[in-house]
């Protein structure tokens, strides 16, 4: 091994952090400089391709985004001088003077409050102007969730269920469909919010998602996602304080990621009903648990979809015990959460909390779901793990099994395969 190995190595790990918490910072300032969503995400990517080629001679700049988003911006200024077009913009992005940029090494900054407040923070200009109305709704939460967080199409097609082909069409549709209808790069008045909302909302929890259970990789928890997701988050209840499914998924997120910490352990995934609660934040559960008390009351009577998942993740927060949890409550908090949003996964998530009173139970509430859910891991390891519950040991083996095959690489089919070594060894 050279000496320039272990700094080449550390530099890889440095630049890999970065991006999962500087591109969207990077690419939605591009965007907002030179209103081209595949240049910004382009020359964003060079950047991060030129810190691995200088950055292990030259040693990380004391302020790496900032580096990245000057690099990442001359690289547009280049692009746009050798295409001798956009000529207006060229002079727009040279006129920039470098304090401005410099501010993206450190946090956004924003003006909160509520409706009508000035927001600076490009980022979330990003996520309603890819909220648009104009689009649909499935392309919104993917285009943000490409050029926010930067997951792949892959990853994308994972969380929408379809396959990385017919994500990527999306994607580049999106795209051209904002270009063409010349959509401004800014949050909202105050009048277009509530119809904006849905989709924020939407993509904010699958930027939390990706994060909180991370499906392929090392990494059990992508930190940066889940802390942006519940910034962003924030901001989006900052500006209307008085919706209550802004505040529910606030709530949601919070009471979450409180339990993050005891849901890895050297980067394995640590189950429910494993976790060490004294690791639980409790201070963020109490937070969670008041915002949610005020969403209730400002909301009345029939709760909407982010409150009823919040109230489930406060069952599991104020638990004492995984055995005194309240599995009942939750399985008609998910059968109120069915009537929103009818999905064969809300369906399968009630049968696993009816599970948990009684296995049997649960794991009738399945069999309707086989048909349309077997090709996914998670009806197979929720089967897997009613079947050991109830002491079948041969059957829950072979879910496993299929569970295993079905489960994308990283944290979670590692614990599906330790399931799978117990039961076949009963």
């Amino acid at each position: 091994m050279t000496p320039q190995e272990p700094a080449s190595a550390g530099v890889q790990e440095t630049v890999a952090a970065l991006f999962r918490e500087e591109w969207g910072r990077v690419v939605a300032t591009l965007i907002r400089q030179t209103g081209d969503w595949d240049l910004a995400e382009e020359c964003a990517q060079d950047a991060f391709t030129q810190a691995l080629t200088r950055w292990p001679a030259d040693g990380v700049p004391p302020a790496p985004g900032a580096w990245l988003t000057t690099t990442a911006r001359n690289k547009a200024i280049d692009r746009l001088r050798r295409a001798s077009t956009g000529a207006a913009k060229l002079r727009e992005l040279a006129a920039l003077h470098a304090t401005t940029l410099l501010d993206s090494g450190g946090p956004a900054g924003s003006r909160g409050g509520g409706p009508g407040t000035v927001v600076e923070d490009d980022r979330l200009r990003l996520i309603f102007t890819c909220c648009h109305p104009r689009l649909p709704f499935e392309a919104r939460v993917a285009l943000t969730l490409r050029t926010l967080a930067g997951l792949t199409t892959a990853e994308i097609a994972r969380a929408f269920l379809v396959s990385e082909g017919t994500m990527s069409k999306r994607i580049t549709r999106a795209k051209r469909a904002v270009r063409d209808a010349g959509l401004p790069f800014h949050v909202p008045p105050a009048e277009e919010l509530p119809e904006r909302l849905p989709a924020v909302l939407g993509v904010l929890y699958l930027l939390f998602s990706e994060g909180y259970a991370a499906g392929a990789g090392d990494e059990s928890i992508r930190r940066s996602l889940t802390d942006e997701a519940i910034r962003l988050a924030r901001l989006v209840h900052g500006l209307l304080p008085g919706e209550p499914e802004a505040g529910g998924l606030l709530a949601l997120m919070l009471l979450h990621d409180a339990r993050s910490a005891a849901r890895e352990d050297g980067g394995e995934l640590v189950p429910l009903e494993e976790q060490d609660r004294s690791r639980w934040r409790r201070e963020q559960i109490d937070e969670g648990v008041a915002l949610l008390d005020e969403v209730l009351r400002q909301g009345g009577a029939g709760a909407g979809p982010y409150r009823i998942q919040a109230a489930i993740a406060a069952c599991h927060a104020t638990a004492p015990s995984f055995a005194e949890t309240p599995w009942t409550e939750i399985a008609a908090l998910y059968g109120a959460l069915e009537r929103h949003v009818p999905s064969d996964i809300v369906r399968l998530n009630r049968a696993i909390a009816a599970g948990m009173a009684d296995p049997a139970r649960g794991l009738a509430m399945t069999e309707p779901l086989g048909a349309r859910l077997d090709g996914h891991h998670v009806l197979h390891a929720a089967r897997a793990d009613l079947l050991r519950r109830l002491g079948r040991a041969e059957e829950a083996a072979e879910h496993y099994r299929r569970a295993v095959e079905l489960a994308p690489d990283g944290p979670e089919r590692r614990h599906l395969t330790r399931r799978l070594g117990e039961v076949a060894h009963v």
